[in-house]
């Protein structure tokens, strides 16, 4: 689908400019025909860099949760779409939801189904909400799938949201214990080095390591500075190319700790998606490669996408997932019982909920880990230039009685 713009007349005789979705011209054309519009003019909405959409970025996936419930409260109650959207479009304060909003409506107007008029904002909505969305609305339960996608995004909130909050005392922790180097060696230990040189007294070798060190950042930090914003920018470019992120992926997999909470996250995930798609009626095979694609995590996803392949090939779903051995067996195990009693989705959904509390469990290790080393990290520095500092005031002060 792409993005036309049109001018025509109505059929209340006034004149009316704007932008549309279909196929091609001709498609918008007649779609504006059938509407009753005298078309003059159809063609391909160009953007330049004065003209970029809201809807590059996606959309706050509270957001996204809070519209998935109100369309089905409104849904079930018989509300026409179009009114339910103005209505969710008139509440909304995220304005990258109402720009999407107001397409969808313009699109409805002239005759798109609710499902492809979402399908058009690829950038601004999860893939798999957008599918999902589709079979929903072929198999006529729109506002049941709706209330289950929004319990699901509920979910991912708040596994993201347990996620960065057992994360940031730890990084804070970091940041602090980096924040105290910096000040020693930039204030503190130059100051010390002044104080010292006075005295023209012989230092201790960890004093002159200290003060070594000092004058090398000193000197070199626009340097130091230059190669840091430069690895930066390299790692960046690197981590936006295919062999980048998998490369980061598998380091990411083979970390020890980490490795386990990164691994159990995406099994999370995936089995929580796949089972929101299954509900909805989605083939298995769509279904199979949007979770796959959802995981995030380009290890997953391509033995997922060659597990799809077997399947199609007549494999069924648990053997191909099984041979990536990138699952533990218990999930395996799982989903060949939820194929042969037919109840896939419940099996996974059960899966995702184990993998969700061990995913807290997880956590808390990784954190309970974290702290104490960033403290002894921190130990050690501290006590390094402690004991720099006071034996080198020490033996400054005999030296000098000694004189």
């Amino acid at each position: 689908m792409a993005t036309f713009k049109y001018v025509a007349v109505g059929p209340d005789g006034k004149r009316a400019t704007g932008v549309l979705t279909g196929s091609s011209v001709d498609g918008v054309t007649d779609s504006l025909t059938r509407q009753g519009y005298a078309v003059e003019s159809v063609k391909a909405a160009g953007r330049n860099l004065l003209q970029l959409e809201l809807t590059t970025e996606k959309v706050d996936l509270v957001e996204l949760s809070n519209f998935s419930r109100q369309m089905s409260a409104f849904i079930k109650a018989g509300v026409p779409i179009l009114d339910a959207l103005e209505i969710i479009r008139a509440e909304t304060k995220d304005k990258k939801l109402g720009k999407v909003l107001v397409d969808v409506m313009d699109s409805l107007r002239f005759g798109e189904s609710f499902a492809a008029a979402m399908a058009t904002h690829t950038k601004a909505l999860p893939t798999f909400y957008i599918s999902v969305l589709r079979s929903a609305e072929e198999t006529g339960e729109l506002d049941v799938v709706m209330a289950q996608l929004s319990r699901y995004i509920e979910r991912d909130v708040e596994a993201r949201r347990s996620i960065r909050s057992s994360l940031t005392y730890p990084i804070l922790v970091m940041a602090l214990a980096l924040a105290v180097v910096l000040v020693l060696v930039i204030f503190v230990l130059p100051r010390f080095k002044v104080f010292f040189e006075s005295f023209n007294a012989e230092l201790p070798l960890p004093t002159r390591i200290l003060l070594g060190f000092t004058d090398f950042v000193t000197a070199w930090y626009p340097v130091i500075a230059g190669a840091l914003v430069a690895l930066v920018a390299a790692l960046i470019a690197a981590l936006r190319t295919e062999r980048g992120q998998m490369l980061r992926d598998r380091f990411l997999l083979a970390m020890p700790v980490i490795g386990d909470v990164v691994r159990f996250m995406i099994i999370e995930r995936f089995c929580r998606i796949l089972t929101s798609m299954i509900k909805a009626g989605v083939p298995i095979p769509e279904a199979l490669g949007l979770a796959g694609a959802g995981a995030n995590n380009h290890v997953y996803q391509r033995s997922i996408g060659t597990a799809r392949t077997e399947m199609l090939e007549g494999g069924g779903i648990s053997r191909p997932i099984a041979r990536t051995k990138l699952f533990p067996g218990a999930v395996t195990q799982m989903m060949r019982v939820g194929e042969e009693t037919g109840t896939l989705d419940d099996q996974l959904e059960n899966v995702s909920d184990f993998y969700e509390k061990e995913l807290q469990h997880k956590l808390k290790r990784l954190t309970s880990l974290f702290e104490p080393a960033v403290v002894i990290m921190v130990g050690v520095v501290v006590g390094f230039v402690a004991v720099a500092l006071l034996s080198a005031i020490y033996g400054v002060y005999n030296q000098v009685e000694v004189q």
